[in-house]
This record gives structure tokens, sequence and C-alpha cells, in this order.
């Protein structure tokens, strides 16, 4: 069988470039093994902002009073959350796939193996069928990383996705890794009255993120009762705790139940990209500004690239391969891609962090407010805090923004938009926000 194109992976990046290729007339096969969606539908990003959203309403019932609402004695059904979850996964998997199949793509569930080359053809063998297709694009997601911990394999733990499984709270857990990850765990699990440890080995949560907004959230979840552990190593794992060394000196940590939260890899074992001799960088596939590989007619996006490891990276990543496969000019841009940390408060940051720059001796300044300068989040947020961080170049362009406060999630792409045009200070002043909105908390940061 002969496509113009062949997708190997239903997540994100797949199914995006499988509707954008037959949307502009290619002959599309997508191959998916599993279910459609990948990780970020199945595993990561939907359900947990699912269970979030349950976590948040669970939240402000908790704290109506403030708001002279009363409402005595909240209750939750774990098993109803999770079924509610279930549930949304299940229409949105279902919507993806009717959406696929409507641009004419063939979808094939099997796994798919790449098998050289034939005609100037490549080859993919999938099931007992060959298919021979012109252009490839790889993308296969990634693994969670489990660590080499003493005992853990003894343990019955948790990766993200048992703990979104489960029915059961434990009464105390321990989360290994301080990343976006854990702490979305560490935000859900607290709101449902577990208690939390976590266990960071970095001096403090949230990796690459802005320090300034990320040690203002583990303040706020410290005040919530998580329990933090900066700097500190675990060393061994049992289904009563975990071991931790810090300077040389070893503790226990009590819990029941122990989640995995280190990280993820680029999954590229067993795609078969050595047949076409793809060259590999670091922990995933080389490619470059246009999502080409090291092989004219293949292309990786979204995990499989080890670099920018989220679901909204990997659906521009796949429109760029595709657009170049068009002839449509258009390149890659890492500098404008928002992060965000779904936790209640919410935390986001777009650009440059002042870590980043200071680390590279890149002259910068920043102009930053409290979120209380804005009347609409005193109005919804009693008694909460907040920050918004601009950053800015020598030419007074904004090159980096960092939110810590509802709704940042929505609130960030608005300085995404101004870090990839460039706009200065004096250009971004000129935007008229309405009022009231939280939103106008990057006006009144510009004058600042």
């Amino acid at each position: 069988m002969k496509f113009d194109i062949a997708i190997i992976g239903g997540g994100p990046a797949g199914y995006t470039a499988a509707e954008r290729a037959g949307a502009n007339g290619l002959k599309a096969v997508l191959f998916e093994k599993k279910n459609m969606g990948g990780v970020c539908l199945n595993e990561g990003c939907i359900p947990t902002k699912t269970l979030l959203y349950s976590a948040k309403i669970l939240d402000s019932i908790k704290g109506a009073p403030k708001y002279g609402v009363s409402a005595d004695n909240p209750v939750f059904d774990m098993e109803k959350i999770i079924s509610r979850k279930d549930k949304t996964v299940k229409k949105l998997t279902g919507g993806v796939k009717m959406t696929v199949t409507s641009y004419g793509v063939t979808i094939v569930e099997d796994e798919a193996v790449i098998d050289g080359e034939e005609d100037g053809l490549i080859r993919i063998r999938s099931g007992k069928e060959t298919y021979l297709v012109t252009y490839l694009i790889v993308a296969t997601g990634s693994d969670t990383v489990i660590p080499p911990i003493k005992g853990l394999s003894d343990t019955a733990y948790w990766t993200s996705k048992e703990a979104l499984e489960s029915t059961v709270l434990p009464q105390n857990l321990a989360i290994i890794g301080g990343g976006v990850i854990g702490m979305e765990f560490a935000s859900f699990f607290n709101s449902m009255g577990v208690r939390v440890k976590v266990i960071e080995m970095m001096p403090e949560i949230l990796g690459a993120m802005d320090k300034e907004t990320s040690a203002m959230l583990r303040a706020d979840y410290t005040k919530k009762g998580v329990n933090f552990y900066l700097n500190t190593k675990v060393t061994e794992v049992s289904d009563k705790g975990v071991t931790v060394e810090k300077d040389g000196k070893s503790s226990f940590i009590e819990a029941d139940k122990v989640l995995v939260s280190v990280g993820r890899r680029a999954n590229m074992n067993a795609v078969g990209l050595d047949k076409l001799n793809v060259e590999l960088l670091r922990n995933g596939v080389k490619v470059d500004e246009h999502m080409q590989t090291s092989h004219p007619r293949v292309y990786a996006c979204g995990d499989i690239t080890g670099f920018s490891m989220l679901a909204h990276t990997g659906i521009r990543e796949s429109e760029v391969a595709i657009n170049h496969i068009l002839g449509i000019e258009d390149r890659m841009n890492y500098d404008c891609v928002p992060g965000v940390v779904y936790t209640n408060p919410e935390l986001a940051g777009v650009g440059k962090t002042e870590e980043e720059l200071t680390a590279k001796g890149i002259p910068y300044h920043v102009q930053k407010l409290p979120m209380v300068y804005s009347g609409r989040f005193v109005a919804e947020n009693e008694l909460g805090n907040g920050l918004c961080k601009l950053i800015l170049d020598d030419a007074d362009r904004i090159i980096g923004c960092h939110l810590l406060g509802n709704p940042a999630s929505e609130m960030i792409v608005i300085a995404g938009i101004a870090v990839q045009h460039g706009y200065t200070v004096e250009e971004f002043q000129k935007s008229v926000f309405p009022h009231p909105t939280v939103g106008e908390i990057y006006h009144e940061t510009l004058f600042a």
C-alpha cells in the first residue's frame, strides 16, 4: 500500500500532523498501537486536569465562607471523580479519532516499524502489511523514567498512570520528584486530604521554571500542609516509606504509597530509526528548525525529540513539519512556548528566565507587580497572592514572562504573543485590556 505520508504515533503531534496532512490533500496513514490521543489524552494532560478541576471545586467549597457563602462539611466521592475522568478521556479520544478520519486519513491500530527503503520510498511494516510512503513523521512520544532506586522494584509504587486510576486514597503519599507532574499530583492529593511529602534533588521545585514564582508556589503549598524536602536524594524505597539523604545524613520519610515522577524519556528504541540512519542527539532525535531529521524525508515531532516535552509543543512542531513538506515557509520557534503548572493557584511562564539569562551573562531588567494590583484578582482570590513578572532586554523588548495566580494558564498566551513578535514595553502598553479582568495586571506591570 502506498501513501504520501505516514505518521507513527497518535498523540497530539501525530494526530495533528495527520489532520493537517489530510486537510491539504496528502494521502496519509497514521499508526497507533494503543489509544488515540497518546499519553497526553490518556495518561497525562486531560485526565490530570479533570481530577484537578474536581479538587479545585472542593477547594472552592471549603473556602466559600470567605466569600459570604455557607457550605458546611463538603464531601467527595473518589469513584465518581475517577469515573468522570474516564468518561472525559473516552469522549475526547473518540473525538480525535473521528476528526482524523474525517480528513480522509487511514488509521491503523497496530504497531509500526520502519523497515528500510524500497524504490525511493520508505518501507514500514505493521502486522502482516507493508506500507510504502514518500514522507514519514515519527511521533512515538515518551515513557516514564523509572530511576534505579534500591527497593523500588519490590515496592508497589505509582507512576502517573496508576495515580490516575486509583479510587483509594493513601494516608501518606511520598512524591519522588518536584517537577510539573509531581507538583500537580501534590496539589490534587493535598486537596483530597492526603498528607503529601515532595522529595526533590534540586534546590527548588519545578526545574527550569522561574525560581521566584516557583518558591512562592512552594510556600503556598507549605501553608496547605505539603512537606518539601529539597536538595534531597531518595536512596531506598519500601512499602513503609522512603529513605533519603541530605548533606550526608540519612533519614526516613513515612509513606504508605510512593509516586515516582522524575521525568520522561523519548521513546525511540523499537521504531526502527536505525534502518534509515537517522541521527540522534542527546536523549532524542536530532531535528532542524523544520523538524526535519538527518534523513530528508523523515521528520520527528513531539516528545521523541527529547527537547520540549509538552503537548502544545508537539502540536506546533507537527504543523511546522507538514508545512515544510508542502513547501510552505514555517519554522519552529521555542522561545515563545508557554509552560504551565495546573496547581491551585496556577503557575505559568514563557520565554527567558532570570536564571537562564544570568547563567549566560545576558543583560536584562525586570518589571513586576503582585497580582493584587488587579481588581478582578482581588475580587475573586480572597487573601490570595500572586505575581506578574516581565523580563525585558536592553531594547525594552519583552523576552520573558512569569505568572503566579489564577488564571495564569489562560493569561500566559498573551505574553507568549508579545515574546513571539518582539513587542517592546511601549508597544505592549498600547494594548487595551477589558476592565475588570485579571489580564489587566499586564497593563499595570508595563507601567510599573
